[in-house]
């Protein structure tokens, strides 16, 4: 399911727009925080959605500046919107996170190593957290119906990935010893420099459990925010 195309069409259900306004209400949105949807991508969903009858063109502004093509919903595309959210309403979506796989070849890594990317990866979240609670206090008197709710869906994700990592720094002695495999002393550097932050952003490190091992990943926070919508956005 396409989250760029929902999004289109869900923003021209208030009534018709050119492409500048679709793309600005994403950015005031911070759409790429918490959903799939990179505000790039936009332009090309829309042209797809004019291609397949689900948008038409009902007109052409000129102003001071170029002129902007002006686009409204089809009944086709009144159906396919519908369609799209319930399925997203069914649907859960749990995206396995490669960290697992990442720490189930972490043999070679020393006990110092991993508890350093974990560590790391534990205070980055707590940031993400902080950034996070601040920009819903800022949003807070623009919300409107369920979006608080989608707030507080973040939030509760971060606190799961947080509580997750402080659980498995205070274990990985623990389960490190009854792993039963040899690891490099702890004074040697197998990968020749000290884990930085920036390797942790990068994806490299582990998150989760190794599968496997006895532990089941937890709740991850797919889209990765940092951030919350400005209070200028997700006004409804």
């Amino acid at each position: 399911m396409s989250d760029a195309r929902m999004f289109v069409l869900g923003a021209l259900l208030r009534g018709p727009m050119h492409g500048h306004q679709i793309r600005r209400q994403a950015q005031l949105d911070r759409t790429e925080l918490w959903t799939d949807i990179k505000v790039g991508s936009l332009y090309g969903a829309l042209h797809r959605l004019v291609a397949e009858g689900a948008i038409e063109v009902v007109r052409t502004e000129q102003g001071a500046g170029p002129a902007r093509t002006v686009y409204a919903l089809t009944q086709a595309g009144r159906e396919e919107f519908i369609a799209l959210r319930d399925r997203a309403l069914r649907e859960v979506r749990l995206r396995p996170d490669p960290v697992d796989l990442a720490l189930h070849y972490a043999d070679d890594l020393t006990e110092q190593d991993l508890r350093a990317l974990i560590g790391a990866r534990r205070d980055a979240l707590v940031a993400r957290l902080t950034a996070w609670l601040h920009q819903r206090e800022q949003a807070e008197p623009y919300l409107r119906g369920l979006e608080p709710m989608t707030f507080d869906h973040t939030t509760a994700r971060l606190r799961a990935e947080i509580a997750w990592h402080e659980s498995l720094l205070e274990q990985l002695p623990g389960l490190l010893a009854a792993d039963g495999r040899a690891r490099p002393p702890a004074t040697e550097r197998v990968h020749g420099e000290a884990p930085t932050t920036e390797r942790v952003n990068g994806g490299a490190p582990a998150t989760e459990a190794s599968h496997g091992r006895g532990q089941a990943p937890t709740t991850v926070a797919p889209n990765d925010p940092d951030p919350a919508p400005t209070a200028e956005g997700r006004q409804g």
